[in-house]
Order: structure tokens, then sequence, then C-alpha cells
């Protein structure tokens, strides 16, 4: 077939077009270098269908193909799905020990201890109160400080108590804002439903919403550091996403094709890992380990007001249910202090005040005691180290999927430059052609031109 003298131009022209898109892709890059989630893009090149020639010379005829420039097919997202399943398992690792870390330290931090107004020394004031009565049986004063001390140390109980309740209270709160009515999973869960429908009607003629697909793996993201996350891919570009319970790996969808599906957590035990089974790890009743706390409190405070009030022979301290939320120094004792009975014989006697002093150090007590802050202590230590742990290996992996779906800049300028270069040699050689048909209209046939 003849080729028309107007054919370079358009060759020149789809070099123009195809480098002009690549050039607004590179800005487009460039204006989201520091989006969340956005994966780089690049254009996709393919040389246009050639120009089929027949070409006769003085021996044969012979078919020849005339190239006839570039097509832009498409635009492409860069991204590592192998690094985003690796990528969203170590974020719900470091979510899981950082909802961990969190509750236990507020919970360590109601000890106070050491300090003066810990437990701990709430007890060697109480002690040291019934031998300083021993030495002055029949001093009121003595008796006031005692029942001072004493309710000193009820209230510090009491407190610490209080506070690792409401540690409790704030995780259970976390977890049903994220589980929960309204919550977050609700939340993400009917966003990417929404999702799901646009990506799989554009993708049905043949469109790809690269920045709806990253928003789309920016919430599945999200999702992975509540709770492990099961994703599958389905023919039309939508997904069937759901948490997955880590014990028996039983699936609680989320997002079924184009339908929010999350109805709240299962009823009864689960571990969803994340954010929820740190949460549910520290705070659930009964089960988690501030309920485990609670019930030692429980236990030290039963065991000291049995200890006391048998060998006091009476009612010193009273005591309900629960034992650490309730202890108190007995209603007729704080009302008349003077009512404290030092010994069991005639007056000055102090074989009850010397009993007592002498439960100092008991391993029910005092001894049980310490177990139990090491025990609150160990466990922040070891939420603390497991948190630094997962969030190296988070930021690990992060880094190798940035080196691979993030914006350089230095690359970027690099291909600014380069489409540039490709954009101006276009317009050169559309302008010679210009050029070239300007003779050929204008001038053939002058003479002497």
């Amino acid at each position: 077939m003849p080729v028309s003298s107007f054919f370079g131009m358009q060759t020149s022209l789809r070099g123009l077009l195809a480098h002009q898109r690549m050039l607004d892709t590179t800005g487009h890059n460039i204006a989201n270098a520091s989006t969340q989630g956005y994966s780089r893009q690049e254009a996709t090149l393919q040389a246009s269908r050639a120009v089929q020639l027949t070409l006769t010379n003085n021996v044969n005829t012979v078919g020849a193909q005339l190239g006839a420039g570039v097509d832009v097919t498409g635009f492409r997202r860069i991204r590592d799905q192998f690094l985003d399943s690796q990528y969203r398992a170590q974020n719900t690792n470091v979510n899981e020990w950082n909802a961990k870390a969190d509750a236990l330290d507020t919970a360590e931090l109601s000890l106070a201890e050491p300090g003066e107004n810990g437990i701990n020394q709430q007890l060697a004031n109480f002690w040291n109160a019934w031998s300083d009565l021993a030495g002055a049986a029949n001093d009121n004063s003595a008796k006031q400080s005692l029942v001072q001390k004493s309710n000193g140390l009820a209230d510090s109980i009491q407190s610490v108590r209080a506070q690792m309740v409401a540690a409790q209270e704030r995780a259970q709160g976390q977890y049903a804002a994220i589980t929960g009515p309204g919550g977050e999973v609700e939340k993400v869960a009917t966003e990417l439903a929404d999702l799901n429908k646009v990506i799989s009607q554009a993708m049905m003629v043949g469109e790809s919403p690269n920045d709806l697909l990253d928003r789309r793996d920016l919430l599945i993201d999200k999702l992975s550091g509540y709770g492990q996350v099961s994703v599958e891919n389905l023919d039309s570009g939508s997904m069937n996403i759901s948490f997955v319970d880590r014990t028996n790996g039983t699936a609680h969808p989320i997002v079924t094709d184009r339908t929010a599906t999350w109805s709240g957590p299962p009823i009864g035990d689960w571990n969803p890992g994340g954010e929820m089974g740190g949460l549910l790890a520290t705070g659930k009743t009964p089960g988690g380990m501030i309920a485990g706390y609670l019930n030692q409190i429980d236990t030290i405070t039963s065991s000291l007001v049995s200890a006391v009030n048998a060998a006091y022979g009476g009612e010193f301290f009273s005591v309900g249910t629960p034992a650490g939320a309730t202890v108190k120094v007995a209603d007729a004792l704080q009302a008349n202090p003077s009512s404290v009975t030092a010994g069991s014989g005639a007056a000055g006697s102090n074989d009850l005040a010397l009993k007592i002093s002498q439960l100092r150090g008991s391993a029910a007590i005092d001894g049980e005691y310490k177990v139990f802050v090491a025990k609150v202590g160990g466990d922040l230590n070891e939420a603390q180290r497991m948190q630094g742990n997962a969030q190296i290996l988070t930021d690990s992996v992060e880094n190798r999927r940035q080196s691979v779906s993030g914006v350089s800049m230095d690359e970027e300028m690099s291909n600014l430059v380069r489409f540039q270069r490709a954009y101006q040699a276009s317009a050169r050689a559309m302008s010679t052609m210009d050029e070239m048909l300007d003779v050929l209209i204008n001038r053939t046939g002058k003479v002497g031109l």
C-alpha cells in the first residue's frame, strides 16, 4: 500500500503523546511521594502496529513493514504482593505486642513500685506501727498512728486495684471501639465494599484504577493491624477479606465481594492477633492478664486480712468481695482507735502486737507481693522486648516494600530529564517533517527556487 506523505508526522505525534503521558505519570509520582500507601506508577509502551508495504525493485517484488511509532497501552503500579503479605503478617504481630505493652505499662505504673506510695512501703509502715505499739502498749498515740497506717495500707491496696480495673476497662473499651457497631472494622469494611464495586466495574471495561487499588491495599494494611487478615482475589478484580482465628484457622468475613459482611467479633474466645488480640489477652474477663493480676491482689489481701485478724484474735480488718476493693480497718476501731488491743493479758501486755509485727516478711503477704510485682514487671519487660523485635522486623519488611513500590525522587527526576529529551526529539522530528512538507507543497514546481 502507498504511504502518505503525512505518515511521518503521525509517527512523531505518537511519540509526542507517549512521552507526554510518561511525563504526566512522573509528575503524578512526584506529587504523591509523601502520600501514605501510594505505589509508584509507570506508563507501559508498545510499538504501534507496523504498516505493510510492497516494495518493487528491478528484480522482484518484496513485502516490508514500516514502523508506525509507539502507543501507550496502560499505566501500571509497581507492587509486590509477596512483600504486601509479609508486611501484613508483621504488622499484625507488632500491633499485638504494642497493645499488650501499652496495657501492661498502665498496670505496672499503678503499682508505683518502688516508691513511697506503693503497697510495699505501706506494708513496711504497717508492720512498723505494730512494732511501735508493742513497745508502748498503752500509748493511745501509737494506737492512733497504727490505725492511720492501716488505713493507708488499705487505701493503697484499693487504689492499685482500682487503677488496674481502669486499665482493664480501657482495654475492653478499645476493643469495643474497634469491633463493635460503628467501630473501626465496620467503617473499613464499608469503604472496602464500595472500593470493590468501583474497582471491579473499572476492570471489566479494561481500565486499571491504580489509585483506588492503592487505597484498598492501604485499608487492608490497616485491618492487618487489628488482626490477622486473609485476602482472596476474585477474577472480577474484587476481593474477599476475612479475619483469621490463629488458634483454629476459622475465617470471620469482613468483606465478601462487594458487600460488607462484618457483624462483630464471634461470641466466646478467639485469637485474631493484632491489636484486637493484644487487647483481649490483657483486658478480657475472665482470663486476661490484668484479670490475673486482680486475682493476685485479692489473694494477697485475703492472706493479709486472715493472718492479721487471726493474730489479733478478732476483727482488725474487715473485707468483702472482691477483697482488694473492700479491705478496710474495722469500723469500731476507726471510730475509737484507743480500743485497739496490744495484748491479750493484763494492761500493758503486748503479745498480740508482737505476734502481728512478726508477720513481717511472711511468704504469704510480703513475699507473695514481691513475687506479684516481679511478675507484672517481667510481663511488661517481655512485652516491650517482643514489641521492639516485632517493630524491627516490620520496619525491615516495610523498607523492602518501599524500595519496590515507593517513589524515589532521584529516579523520578532522572526520568523527567529522559522523557523531556525524548519529547524534544519527537518534536524535532515533527518539525523536520513539517519543513519537508512545506517544500513539497509550497515550492515544488517553482523554477529557480
